[in-house]
């Protein structure tokens, strides 16, 4: 399998904080690679990084086919080819569903209004929200805004999806609406890399799953790691949560 995600011990540091010391982490096409760890293990940082939404103060990261460390990456052809969805859906207040969804393919990808209709609509299909398109956000509960989120990034028809705690503010049906989506995305074949609290969603969904503690990657393997983890510190994290 091809390779959509390289990560070769790459730091970062905010000030005097070592937040990612080395990380070394591959994605291959069609995988689900669960990213896990306590707040402040870097797992956020890393995947923010993946996108160049970070720029990282060594190592090397190439997504996509684009090398993203080192002088002047096209940062356009990255975000042409990659989605995230953060925990925040930052959708614009003031304009539609259907206008949040084709205001990218449009500028970015140059379609014709008529043609990001049409992908709007068939992005709306896939999350199940098909009679929002002319609703604004504030009449959307959290889940249906986050799966507007979802939608937009689909519009871009990415080779990767990363997804930062998509389901951290929702409530437990809300979270369930999500991840349903995010199953959905994974039966098409979509390689995505996930920032989750979810150990269950992980361990249901995800081909590998990453543990991180403390700024490394500290134990990875298949979903079975959940039910029998190595290490001392993923014993304790994971404890009773499957």
């Amino acid at each position: 399998m091809s390779l959509v995600v390289e990560l070769k011990e790459v730091h970062k540091r905010f000030g005097a904080q070592h937040v990612l010391k080395g990380i070394s982490l591959s994605v291959h096409k069609g995988e689900i690679v669960a990213v896990i760890g306590q707040s402040g293990s870097g797992k956020s940082t890393a995947l923010r990084c993946m996108d160049r939404l970070e720029i990282v103060d060594g190592g090397e990261i190439t997504v996509c086919g684009h090398k993203i460390t080192g002088e002047s990456p096209d940062l356009s052809s990255l975000r042409r080819d990659v989605g995230i969805v953060f925990q925040s859906y930052n959708l614009f207040p003031h304009l539609t569903v259907l206008q949040n969804i084709t205001l990218a393919p449009v500028h970015v990808k140059k379609l014709s209004r008529h043609e990001a209709r049409e992908v709007a609509d068939r992005v709306l299909a896939q999350v199940g929200l098909e009679d929002k398109r002319d609703a604004y956000p504030e009449q959307l509960s959290g889940g249906q805004q986050q799966r507007v989120a979802i939608a937009r990034s689909l519009a871009m028809d990415p080779q990767l999806m990363l997804f930062d705690e998509v389901t951290s503010a929702l409530d437990p049906q809300l979270t369930g609406e999500v991840l349903k989506v995010i199953e959905g995305l994974a039966v098409k074949g979509m390689t995505m890399v996930l920032v989750t609290h979810e150990m269950a969603f992980a361990y249901k969904l995800a081909n590998r799953v990453v543990f991180m503690h403390q700024g490394q990657v500290w134990e990875e393997g298949t979903s079975q790691i959940l039910k029998n983890p190595v290490t001392k510190e993923l014993q304790e994290f994971v404890g009773n949560g499957l």
